[in-house]
């Protein structure tokens, strides 16, 4: 029996019992496995994907809807991967294209690498912006300020809910309602018995990412990575808005270096929504 053509095998839902298949395409693509990062996706958001008809799959990407159930005010898009066999057949483009139309009128987002955005701004994507990823063994100095920082408690959630929507733009409780069991850590900046911030730091193979950073300051900003490196013997790793220079120098100073940049692409608005000044780093760039 001959093997159907790729243009010829059909897109399908993702679900949970993908995790390992998805894992696998990952690791073929030379990337880290990340199964922790997928389950969270895959549970949150929608999958799609291809099957090969030789065991695996050809193709995956998530997106992650943020918003009213049935008419999201934003999607976000992550994990495009293509199999090296498959890959510069325009799978990756024949992926994307069914996602797009999928979302309808849905605003979309996504960062993007310098090997994915030709495909992306073909499809129609603009860049808002850019941003840096940070990696390293954080070395703290002298108290930063009197900003307090503690653990979240259960009653913390609705605040942090509320704040998060403000700053982000788009409800994102289905995200946020998971952090506390797909976390080792998440914190909350306070003053006057007021949130003003929070963050979390989540394991990823041998770091722990921080995100998201949601501060009203760079000061907050500062403390609350503070709080978290204390509470970790692992590399930090992170994502800052580019735009958010003294943080970034911050971070370095303190022992995390620049591992690579990301373009921040839209499609369908010219910019995203939200307070950007008090978005300091994402969950994850595979959410948007």
């Amino acid at each position: 029996m001959s093997t159907p053509s790729l243009a010829a095998l059909p897109i399908r839902r993702l679900t949970l019992r993908d995790l390992v298949a998805c894992a696998d395409l990952s690791e073929d693509r030379g990337w880290p496995r990340e199964e922790h990062k997928w389950g969270l996706l895959l549970a949150a958001g929608k999958g799609y994907g291809i099957d090969d008809p030789e065991g695996g799959l050809v193709s995956a990407c998530v997106v992650t809807e943020y918003g009213a159930r049935h008419r999201p005010d934003l999607g976000g898009i992550g994990m495009v991967l293509v199999a090296e066999r498959h890959a510069r057949q325009g799978v990756g483009r024949r992926l994307m294209r069914h996602v797009v139309a999928e979302m309808g009128t849905t605003p979309l987002t996504l960062y993007a690498t310098a090997y994915g955005r030709p495909l992306y701004e073909e499809l129609g994507f603009k860049v808002t912006g850019s941003s840096e990823m940070v990696r390293g063994h954080f070395t703290a100095g002298e108290p930063l300020s009197t900003v307090t920082t503690r653990p979240a408690a259960a009653e913390d959630l609705a605040t942090l809910v509320r704040l998060d929507e403000e700053v982000f733009g788009a409800d994102r409780t289905h995200v946020l309602t998971r952090l506390p069991a797909f976390a080792d850590q998440l914190r909350v900046a306070e003053e006057n018995g007021r949130v003003i911030g929070y963050a979390a730091a989540w394991p990823n193979m041998d770091t722990q990412v921080v995100g998201p950073l949601i501060a009203r300051d760079t000061k907050t900003a500062k403390a609350l990575v503070t709080s978290l490196a204390a509470h970790t013997d692992r590399p930090l790793r992170t994502d800052v808005d580019v735009r958010h220079e003294e943080l970034l120098t911050w971070l370095k100073e303190r022992g995390l270096a620049s591992v690579g940049l990301n373009t921040v692409m839209a499609y369908g608005v010219p910019d995203l929504p939200g307070d950007w000044t008090r978005r300091f780093a994402p969950l994850t760039v595979a959410a948007g």
